[in-house]
């Protein structure tokens, strides 16, 4: 174990390193500018700084490339997310107007069964259309409804705007309907409110013009409304009941009506777009649907 002296002399010897540190720091630091150290150090940076700016511009395309891929995989990740965003919102807004559309067809279906107009004592089914044929679609479309669901031949079928068909053939789980816009359909009409009588065919080529022919008993106006008339024509024998709404008379020609016993109608339903409609039953619906041609 060191004695007292020893100790005294190795704490001097420690003092005096470190006041003579001290003084090399001070000195240092406190030298000026044109000092031997910091000469030193300003040759070598003015050595190495073209060697630096060398080395910066030579590592700057890397550098570039490196930060483009960064930013292109960003990029592509961004527009990814994007991608997938946009398509979940055309997705949500599709299923919005599909579901609006929906509503706004059954509420007219709603609307049109409790009006006072509606024909009385028929039962409603409502029924999707679920096939619709690309070269006919003006003639004839597929529901979802069939004979297990009370659905028979030479049914009425209805939108929430008026009359668009009949059910003309029927399974177990699905009916065809045919429109009226068919070349084969026909339908025993009246006049509101003068009465005239008449019969609704379509016109060939033309989905959105009726033409109401063989009329009797009465002139007819532009503008008047045309309903099933619930009763047989001298030519055709009814297979609707009373009241259901058509089409509107658009254009009532004079010599064409004198000549030919006929006006254009402009359906009240739009056959091209509709995807609920309403069977309707409760009344003898089991007539005959052809329109004799006039003798000689």
């Amino acid at each position: 174990m060191p004695d007292g002296k020893t100790v005294r002399r190795r704490r001097a010897v420690l003092g005096g390193l470190v006041a003579l540190s001290v003084a090399l720091l001070t000195v240092f630091f406190g030298e000026a500018a044109s000092g031997p150290l910091h000469g030193i150090q300003r040759g070598a940076q003015e050595v190495l700084a073209p060697i630096e700016l060398g080395a910066s511009r030579a590592l700057k395309p890397v550098r570039d490339l490196v930060g483009w891929t960064g930013d292109t995989f960003r990029a592509k990740d961004e527009n990814q997310r994007l991608r997938t965003e946009l398509s979940r919102v055309r997705g949500e807004l599709a299923h919005e107007q599909t579901e609006r559309r929906d509503l706004r067809q059954l509420e007219g279906l709603a609307r049109f069964s409790g009006d006072p107009a509606f024909p009385e004592g028929m039962r409603q089914l409502t029924a999707r259309v679920i096939a619709r044929s690309p070269q006919r679609w003006y003639s004839a479309v597929d529901i979802d409804k069939g004979t297990s669901d009370g659905v028979a031949r030479d049914q009425p079928v209805i939108t929430g705007d008026g009359l668009v068909g009949r059910v003309s053939s029927v399974t177990s789980g699905s009916a065809r309907v045919t429109l009226i816009t068919d070349s084969d359909s026909a339908v025993s009409a009246q006049v509101l409110p003068d009465g005239a009588k008449g019969v609704v065919k379509p016109r060939a080529g033309r989905f959105d013009d009726l033409l109401l022919d063989y009329i009797q008993d009465g002139d007819v106006r532009e503008g008047a409304t045309i309903v099933t008339s619930g009763s047989t024509h001298s030519r055709l024998e009814s297979l609707f009941p009373r009241g259901i709404p058509i089409g509107r008379v658009r254009r009532a020609d004079p010599a064409e009506l004198e000549g030919y016993q006929q006006v254009h109608l402009q359906p009240f339903a739009d056959l091209r777009r509709f995807d609920f409609v309403q069977v309707l039953s409760g009344a003898a619906t089991s007539e005959r649907a052809a329109v004799e041609e006039p003798g000689p």
